[in-house]
């Protein structure tokens, strides 16, 4: 993740071959029922002058995050998933009757699985991301029409890393988990 960026853009194309690729994620019952909002030039502003005002800017411990040259929001809809779940081949499963049918949500897991590989693509054709916390969500749908059934999971910002000296966040000196400490054999 990084947290400086260059304003360098991306080429549209690199970025849909991204998402093409993040189309490949495992989804429930192949719904994919997720998207991403996509912001770039003036609109990566409007969206920054909304999260992060101005008059809160002053001492932001990473103001060239705000260069980001394109800005996605990723959104889950739990409503595909009732509809899908409503077709033939999966009406039995009784899943499209309710969101509270669903024994976990597969709108929000499917589009982690989906902004993974968003992310993972990028890394690996050069492109530097970060996946953070929106803020103002209420003003965010207003500005940029997001229906209120939709979620809104975070927000990726993408660009050109602007330097390998970057602050790090304050959680990166956290040891990462072993293997040994994550897999559990036979019970827990």
């Amino acid at each position: 993740m990084s947290r400086a960026f260059s304003q360098e853009a991306i080429a549209p194309s690199l970025f849909e071959e991204c998402v093409d690729l993040a189309t490949r994620a495992p989804s429930a019952g192949k719904t994919q029922g997720w998207s991403l909002l996509v912001l770039a030039e003036d609109e990566t502003s409007q969206y920054w002058d909304i999260a992060l005002p101005a008059e809160k800017r002053e001492g932001f411990a990473f103001p060239s995050l705000l260069n980001a040259p394109l800005i996605a929001l990723v959104l889950a809809d739990p409503l595909a998933y009732l509809s899908r779940y409503s077709e033939p081949d999966k009406a039995s499963t009784g899943l499209g009757e309710s969101v509270e049918q669903w024994p976990a949500p597969y709108w929000t897991i499917d589009a982690s699985f989906a902004t993974m590989t968003l992310l993972l693509a990028l890394e690996d054709r050069g492109v530097s991301s970060l996946f953070f916390a929106h803020a103002q969500e209420e003003r965010l749908r207003e500005s940029f029409g997001i229906p209120t059934h939709v979620q809104v999971l975070g927000t990726i910002a993408c660009g050109y890393a602007l330097s390998d000296n970057e602050r790090k966040g304050r959680s990166s000196s956290r040891a990462r988990h072993t293997a040994s400490s994550v897999i559990h054999r036979s019970r827990w």
